[in-house]
């Protein structure tokens, strides 16, 4: 159901930490323009964790009203509580969306079992696909081949993004989940191998910076056709690197700001990035051949 190039997309800001509709409606229009398969929107990288409950729906709403179709939307509606989990994911429900993403619950570190509850819970309670997200480096818990193959047999939970960068789990993921769930990759680094070996796609964030070389790597290594996957990728790695040299998603508003499509708004506790890292970040972009706005 869920396959390709998906971008999990940034929130723009204005300078003040508002959300900023005009620059939201020029990055849908960018990623359509590129080819971009789906948009995530208010996921982690989305900073959801800093909206408030009515800018989240209403992000999401926007995304959707601008959108019109055209691209498919997926909307973030995890957290650590399962309450307010089912508070937002309810809220978007009745919206025109492909699917709905829940992150693990972080920091609180549930059991398998209690994930497999919480998960479930959610998808008993919305008409929409679900994807699950599975990324312990930032939530502190990782859910288990075992617990996403339980999962998989919910009608409603048709995917996983899978961002430990653990390439050996592909395999150990489909035997549980079978050919129809989606297997996609969480992890710009690996994903180029990820799908070469089977899986499906990505939500990446490099793909809000270089959109179109992204859906280009992803057709190819779905296609099986390693060698044009691997070229492209290798223009690709080090904005798969240097897109973390601080915190997610510091580095990637500073490089979409860079080129033009967004303001310098982000919320605290995020800061912008360091100045330190400019030059690193801007030669990411360059290897990518993606250029800064002209001043």
């Amino acid at each position: 159901m869920f396959s390709g190039s998906i971008a999990a997309l940034v929130t723009p800001m204005t300078d003040d930490g508002a959300l900023d509709y005009a620059a939201l409606k020029r990055l849908v229009e960018f990623h359509i323009d590129a080819g971009t398969d789906a948009l995530v929107i208010a996921g982690t990288t989305g900073e959801s964790p800093t909206l408030e409950h009515r800018e989240h729906i209403e992000l999401v709403e926007k995304s959707c009203e601008i959108a019109a179709g055209r691209i498919p939307i997926i909307a973030g509606t995890g957290s650590n509580s399962t309450a307010q989990t089912l508070k937002l994911s309810r809220a978007v429900d009745h919206l025109p969306l492909a699917g709905l993403m829940l992150v693990t619950p972080y920091y609180n570190k549930p059991t398998q079992e209690g994930m497999f509850r919480h998960f479930s819970m959610v998808a008993d309670a919305v008409s929409h696909p679900i994807i699950l997200y599975n990324v312990p480096s930032r939530t502190g818990v990782d859910l288990k081949p075992s617990t996403v193959g339980r999962l998989s047999a919910h009608p409603k939970i048709v995917a996983l993004k899978e961002a430990t960068g653990e390439l050996d789990r592909l395999e150990t993921l489909r035997d549980a989940c079978g050919s129809e769930f989606s297997l996609l990759s969480g992890d710009d680094a690996t994903a180029c191998e990820f799908m070469l070996r089977g899986g499906q796609g990505v939500i990446s964030v490099t793909a809000n910076v270089a959109p179109r070389q992204m859906r280009e790597m992803c057709d190819a290594a779905r296609a099986g056709d390693r060698a044009t996957a691997e070229r492209i990728d290798g223009t690709l790695r080090a904005l798969h690197r240097d897109l973390f040299v601080e915190s997610n998603p510091i580095p990637v508003k500073w490089a979409v700001h860079e080129m033009g499509l967004v303001g310098a708004g982000i919320r605290l506790p995020l800061t912008p990035l360091s100045p330190a890292y400019h030059d690193t970040v801007r030669a990411a972009m360059a290897a990518a051949g993606v250029q800064p706005a002209k001043s």
